[in-house]
C-alpha cells in the first residue's frame, strides 16, 4: 500500500515564509492548492490577512515519480526552480504579465526542497471568470489575445527550453517537429500499452504520424510560447488583466504548438486568439501529437498515487476520441 503524502504545515514552511517575506509578520496558515502535479502550491496567510504563494518542488510534491528530467529535451518534464525562474525572467523582461518572485532558494536552508515564493493573484483565474461573466468574455478574451501577441512576438536563436536556449546552451535534436514527431510516437506505444483501443490503432497512428511528419518543411523561427496554455494556466490581476503561471515549460518552438493547446482549451473563445500565416501542416502533426500525448500522460499518472483520478481519466478518453477521429478524417 503506498503512504499517502502528507501535505506541508504551518510549521513545516514558516522558516521559507520569514526568509522570503521578512520576520514582522508570522505566518498563520497554510493552504495547499488544487491542481499541480509536479510541484507543490501552497498559499501562504499572514497574521495581517496579507498572502502569498509557495512553490516547492520535490519528489513528494511530483506525482509523476519520473527522474530528474534533462532539460535539454525541450519537451522533457518540465519542472524545477531552475526553469521555473528562467522561465519568470524572461517573461518579465518580456513584458508578460506573470506572479512577481519574492524570494527563491536552492539551498534547502528553510525547507528540505527548493522553493519559492511568489505574489498571490487572488482574484482566480481567467477559466473561472469565463464561466462567471460570460457576457465579460470578450473583454477577457480581447486582454488575453494582446499578452498571446507579447508573448508570441518574441523569439529565440534555437529551438528549446528558455532556461537552456537563454544560457547559450544547445538542445537535443535538430528541429521542433522532429521532436514532436518522435514524442507523438512515445505517446502511442505508451498509450497502446494501456489502452486496448489505442493498441488495436496503435499502427494506423503510427503511419498518419510519419506521413504528416513528411509533409512538414524546414523553418528557422523559434517562437517563445508558454506551452500548456489553457484558462486555468491565466490568473486576472485586480484590474483584470491577465498574468501566466504553471510557467516552467517556457521554451522556444513553433508557434503552431502552442495554437493546437489553446485551441483545445480555450474551446468557443479560441477565435479571439486566432493568428494568421499558421502553418495548417504543422497544425495537423502537432494537433495528433498533443492528443495522444493527453491519453498516455494521464494514464501513466494514474498509474501511481494521484489523487484525482476520475479527471485524469475523462481526459484520456475524450483526447483518444479525438485522436481517433482524426484518422477517420485522413482516411
Amino acid at each position: 500500500m503506498t503512504t499517502p503524502r502528507r501535505p506541508l504545515t504551518t510549521a513545516d514552511l514558516a522558516p521559507l515564509a520569514r526568509a522570503a517575506l521578512g520576520r514582522a509578520r508570522a505566518l498563520t496558515g497554510v493552504e495547499r492548492l488544487r491542481g499541480g502535479t509536479k510541484k507543490g502550491v501552497y498559499r501562504l496567510t499572514l497574521d495581517d490577512d496579507s498572502t502569498a504563494v509557495a512553490y516547492v518542488w520535490s519528489a513528494d510534491e511530483d506525482y509523476w515519480g519520473r527522474p530528474d528530467p534533462d532539460p535539454r529535451d525541450v519537451f522533457s518534464h518540465g519542472t524545477g526552480l531552475g526553469l521555473f525562474t528562467a522561465a519568470h525572467d524572461r517573461l518579465t523582461a518580456a513584458g508578460v504579465r506573470t506572479p512577481r518572485l519574492h524570494y527563491a532558494d536552492s539551498t534547502h536552508t528553510h525547507l528540505p526542497a527548493d522553493a519559492a515564493v511568489v505574489e498571490d493573484l487572488t482574484c482566480g483565474s481567467l477559466e473561472d471568470a469565463l464561466a462567471r461573466d460570460p457576457e465579460g468574455a470578450p473583454e477577457a478574451m480581447e486582454r488575453m489575445a494582446e499578452l498571446l501577441a507579447t508573448l508570441h512576438s518574441h523569439t529565440g536563436p534555437r529551438f528549446g527550453k528558455v532556461a537552456v536556449v537563454d544560457n547559450g546552451g544547445s538542445s537535443y535534436g535538430d528541429s521542433c517537429e522532429r521532436r514532436i514527431t518522435e514524442g507523438a510516437l512515445r505517446s502511442v506505444a505508451e498509450a497502446a500499452a494501456r489502452e486496448p483501443r489505442a493498441a488495436a490503432a496503435r499502427r494506423e497512428l503510427e503511419e498518419e504520424i510519419h506521413a504528416l511528419a513528411a509533409e512538414v518543411r524546414p523553418r528557422d523561427r523559434h517562437t517563445l510560447v508558454h506551452g500548456e496554455l489553457g484558462a486555468d494556466h491565466v490568473l486576472l490581476t485586480p484590474d483584470g488583466h491577465p498574468a501566466l503561471i504553471d510557467i516552467e515549460g517556457l521554451m522556444y518552438v513553433d508557434v503552431e504548438h502552442e495554437h493546437v493547446f489553446l485551441r483545445l482549451r480555450f474551446g468557443p473563445h479560441y477565435d479571439a486568439l486566432r493568428a494568421p500565416g499558421l502553418d495548417e501542416v504543422r497544425l495537423r502533426l502537432y494537433r495528433l501529437a498533443m492528443h495522444l500525448g493527453l491519453v498516455s500522460g494521464p494514464l501513466t499518472l494514474i498509474e501511481g498515487d494521484f489523487p484525482h483520478p476520475g479527471p485524469m481519466r475523462e481526459i484520456a478518453e475524450h483526447n483518444l476520441r479525438q485522436a481517433l477521429s482524426l484518422l477517420k478524417s485522413a482516411s
